[in-house]
């Protein structure tokens, strides 16, 4: 990592620096944050919630303590460890706090461009085809400036923190090569790195805790952020107040506050508000808990604008018992998604998929939102997966990328389909019988729905036969038939990660 950049980045945070939703802070004010763009009816009247609230009032007489520093850190998770342990290695003066009793979960995948890793495998990125195709994929809502840094510095910051983790952990690297799809019409760069034995021992967040305190500094767990410290003009901030157990400490911070405090995909109310259209096909929950909002909201309080649009991130794996709709069950900040099982991997398998009437509605082979997105158009919200005993060959043949690798992964490598179902199968979530008349019956079909689910299941054999997808193009490496018992079918809604 080139020190004399780093120094220039950090010290030129100016008043306020954001890693997750909020942008820099800037002069707008903060009641014009209800106005984002929904549709009319019920939706409308959502975004009406005063979700953002008014900002605390914390006299002087309540401050138990104070502490003054350069920079302040707010959240200890994947950004602000990183951040913080660049800072530590800089030598720069700094204050990193959390609500958290401890240092959470590590995202262990690392996204990189054209690092020394797919350089030696021969797998050099096109940056500016990547940098369209992302565009692309978000209908052109990106901030391209935003990308281009990730596309450009992506391989130096993983080369940092590879050099953190292999030192420490003498984990070995794992470079999932990416498909060459381009005969479908699909571009997949590699892009994706692993530590190995991934989400086992000693993780990057460990290691990245350990940088910052090998420096001297400690990490000030239980420290909930209430609010930032700034001018009434909300131009300027210049500390950040948090509750501990031993009342309110005042940080005052000489040359700027970073926020990595997550997005608020554990606040059904702003949920409701900002994104309704999520609900409509979520049905479990990937996100963290302490993911509430509340860092964004202090940094609106202190005058910073935020994205009018939203970038909800939803894995088709909320799997569901059959009947069970989308969306949130109560009401207000108490409100939950219904399923049981965070995240059931094998959603993402491009089995085939059909809605409550028994018909097939998409391409099961698209991006894990796509699929959910499609799924908030059907009955319920939600459709159900079926195949059968020659899943794990099939899993081996569709070739999916990331955590959806499932049998292609190293650590799941001849796995039996009912291991990898387990955590749906033993309370019997997912279904699983002999003949698919028996199935349909499991899953809820009856009467015209299962006529037209039996058909559905001709028809899918019939394209698979003939490898081409006349209904809906997917490729022909990801049909598969659907004939050998016992057969599985379970029902799946989305499961939101983040925002």
């Amino acid at each position: 990592m080139s020190h004399e950049f780093s120094r220039r980045s950090f010290l030129g945070l100016g008043a306020v620096a954001a890693v997750g939703s909020v942008a820099a802070l800037g002069g707008c004010a903060p009641q014009a944050q209800t106005e984002m763009p929904v549709t009319g009816g019920e939706e409308a009247k959502s975004a009406e919630v005063d979700w953002l609230g008014v900002e605390p009032t914390i006299d002087e007489s309540e401050i138990t303590a104070t502490q003054d520093t350069d920079l302040v850190i707010v959240g200890a998770g994947c950004g602000g460890l990183a951040c913080a342990a660049t800072a530590a290695q800089l030598g720069l003066d700094f204050m990193l706090f959390d609500k958290n009793t401890k240092v959470q979960d590590t995202r262990e995948y690392f996204a990189a461009v054209n690092t020394k890793y797919t350089r030696e495998a021969g797998e050099e990125v096109d940056k500016i085809r990547t940098m369209n195709e992302i565009a692309r994929y978000s209908n052109g809502l990106t901030n391209r400036s935003v990308l281009k840094v990730w596309l450009d510095e992506s391989a130096e910051a993983f080369e940092w923190v590879d050099e953190l983790v292999q030192n420490e952990t003498g984990k070995e690297l794992y470079l999932e090569i990416a498909p060459d799809l381009t005969e479908h019409g699909y571009f997949a760069p590699t892009v994706n790195h692993m530590h190995a034995p991934y989400y086992d021992g000693v993780m990057r967040n460990d290691v990245l805790q350990k940088v910052v305190e090998d420096e001297g500094h400690t990490i000030a767990f239980e420290h909930e952020l209430v609010k930032l410290v700034h001018d009434e003009a909300g131009t300027k901030v210049t500390g950040a107040i948090f509750k501990t157990k031993d009342g309110y400490l005042q940080v005052n911070a000489n040359k700027g506050v970073l926020l990595a405090t997550g997005g608020y995909p554990a606040n059904p109310v702003m949920m409701n508000a900002l994104q309704p259209n999520v609900a409509k096909c979520v049905t479990a929950s990937s996100f963290s808990p302490v993911c509430d909002g509340s860092g964004i909201k202090a940094a609106l309080w202190a005058g910073a604008d935020m994205d009018k649009v939203p970038a909800p991130m939803i894995f088709n794996r909320g799997a569901v018992d059959a009947g069970v709709d989308a969306g949130y069950v109560g009401e207000g900040e108490d409100a939950i998604f219904p399923g049981s099982i965070f995240q059931l991997n094998i959603g993402s398998q491009p089995f085939m998929a059909v809605n409550r009437n028994g018909v097939r509605f998409t391409n099961e082979s698209l991006p894990y939102d796509n699929v959910c997105h499609a799924s908030a158009l059907q009955p319920g919200g939600v459709w159900c997966q079926i195949f059968d005993a020659n899943a794990p060959e099939d899993i081996d043949r569709f070739a999916q990328a990331g955590c959806a690798r499932l049998t292609t992964d190293p650590i799941r490598q001849g796995a039996a389909i009912d291991d990898l179902c387990a955590a749906a199968l033993e309370p019997g979530i997912m279904k699983k019988a002999d003949t698919l008349d028996e199935l349909a019956d499991m899953l809820g079909f009856e009467g015209e729905s299962k006529t037209a689910f039996l058909a559905q299941v001709d028809r899918y054999n019939e394209l698979y036969d003939a490898q081409a997808d006349e209904d809906f193009g997917k490729e022909p490496h990801r049909l598969s038939a659907i004939r050998q018992a016992p057969f599985y079918g379970c029902w799946f809604g989305g499961s939101l990660l983040t925002t």
